[in-house]
């Protein structure tokens, strides 16, 4: 109804997930990389979880687009199947004959297949949406087709799509089987408010709008607020908002119509402390895999470094903590002395000199270099998430102002750092995180500051 008036050329705000409105901001690209390679790369089961409306399933419908050609997809949408009925939906999908009147035989005809598959040079991958709504005996299934295997490789690999309710159903003792075979866990958090200003016009662009913003930043504040981050809801909030401006007979989406959206949206708020929980639970499971998926990304290069090591195994550095308070960390004994700013420059300095260029990190913060405390601050509030012997900290110049920055870990592959990205979750809110390689670190106008003094 309002595409000619603001001159688009369709719907931007649909909420049917379209993939040319995929948006890869706010970790969504990172965690579509980390997927294909976990999936292409690994043998365990895979979970995306997510609030409603976060965008599962335009990030499953991505995977269908970009996973690689010998990989072979079945995509169950209805989560309601019976245990036969997943199996023969899936034989359906690889084209294998059903036998009349004897599915028992169904389960040895679905690996006979799997096998010629195989032998093919190719894999097949199962993904599940819905997956929180299975039922008890159709998860129990997806466990038994989990088992199906070659003599060295695992025949189906599956990956499920839920909300948080998954979890705390995996989580049951009734679901322990299942649950330890689960190698991988990613989760959407909700986009943070500046994210969602850049998705906006991100929606507009892909449906074809050249002009200026046309939601105001007090729009957006409203929209970001009311949707709580989910893209479902910005999208029918963005939506409605667009329709009150055309009726008001304006060319942008102000305050006024913001409200009016959201009034006549009537979400209700997800509850806080359940949200909250969830989200810290998220990023807890999530960096407890960083280490194992980061190596596994690693493994299949012959010129990968060692990964960063998991919190429980990780020792402090030489440069970062002493001989003494890295055995009093492994130990639990006495905790290690956290290092001062300067020692952390002084680190990040030594670290650059032997880190090849090919390498990468994950830029977590940079503000202007008077601002100790708060990257002293940021540090303390992310020390529980957070390897504090991966955290570091360097000096530049850039434009002729000087700069700090806050960067993690050592990847040997941008798989690897994309990886880790995907699973470190949400941590505070003054963070954009975003991978970045060595060789950037040691351009000309950062290493003036990197090589001067802390």
């Amino acid at each position: 109804m309002y595409l000619d008036h603001f001159g688009l050329q369709q719907a931007p705000f649909r909420i049917t997930p379209h993939t040319e409105f995929f948006f890869a901001g706010g970790n969504r690209g990172a965690t579509l990389e980390a997927l294909i390679y976990a999936i292409t790369h690994d043998e365990g089961i895979v979970k995306v979880s997510g609030e409603v409306g976060s965008g599962k399933t335009m990030l499953c419908r991505m995977l269908l687009e970009k996973l690689p050609e010998n990989v072979e997809t079945v995509y169950l949408a209805n989560p309601t199947l019976s245990q036969d009925e997943i199996l023969f939906a899936i034989a359906e999908e690889l084209r294998i004959p059903l036998p009349e009147g004897r599915s028992h035989l169904l389960l040895r005809s679905l690996q006979e297949r799997l096998l010629e598959i195989y032998a093919a040079g190719r894999q097949v991958v199962a993904l599940i949406d819905e997956a929180h709504a299975m039922p008890p005996e159709a998860l129990e299934e997806i466990r038994l087709l989990s088992n199906l295997e070659s003599s060295r490789h695992k025949l189906l690999q599956i990956v499920l799509f839920g909300q948080p309710e998954l979890d705390q159903r995996l989580s049951e003792t009734a679901m322990r089987q299942l649950n330890d075979r689960i190698t991988h866990n990613f989760r959407l958090p909700p986009l943070h408010r500046d994210d969602v200003a850049v998705y906006l016009m991100f929606r507009l662009r892909a449906a074809g709008y050249r002009g200026p913003d046309l939601f105001t930043k007090q729009a957006i504040q409203l929209l970001s607020k009311a949707s709580q981050g989910l893209t479902r809801r910005i999208n029918i909030l963005a939506d409605k908002a667009l329709l009150a401006a055309f009726s008001d007979g304006v060319h942008q989406a102000g305050s006024r119509q913001a409200r009016a959206a959201i009034r006549d949206a009537q979400f209700q708020r997800i509850d806080g402390r359940a949200h909250a929980l969830w989200r810290w639970a998220g990023t807890a499971a999530a960096l407890c895999g960083i280490a194992g998926l980061a190596y596994l990304a690693g493994s299949y290069r012959a010129d990968s470094a060692p990964a960063t090591p998991p919190r429980s195994t990780a020792a402090a550095t030489p440069a970062l903590a002493s001989p003494e308070a890295a055995a009093s960390t492994v130990t639990g004994t006495v905790a290690a002395a956290a290092p001062t700013l300067a020692e952390r420059i002084a680190a990040t300095k030594e670290w650059l000199q032997r880190t090849p260029d090919g390498h990468y990190f994950i830029q977590l913060l940079i503000t202007d270099a008077s601002n100790h405390r708060e990257v002293a601050d940021f540090i303390a509030a992310n020390a529980k998430a957070l390897e504090l012997p991966q955290i570091r900290v360097y000096r530049s110049s850039f434009g002729g102002s000087e700069r700090l920055g806050v960067i993690y870990g050592d990847y040997a592959s941008r798989a690897q750092a994309n990886i880790a990205l995907a699973m470190l979750g949400e941590i505070s809110r003054s963070s954009q995180p975003y991978v970045r390689a060595v060789a950037r670190l040691r351009s000309p106008r950062a290493l003036e500051g990197i090589q001067g003094k802390p």
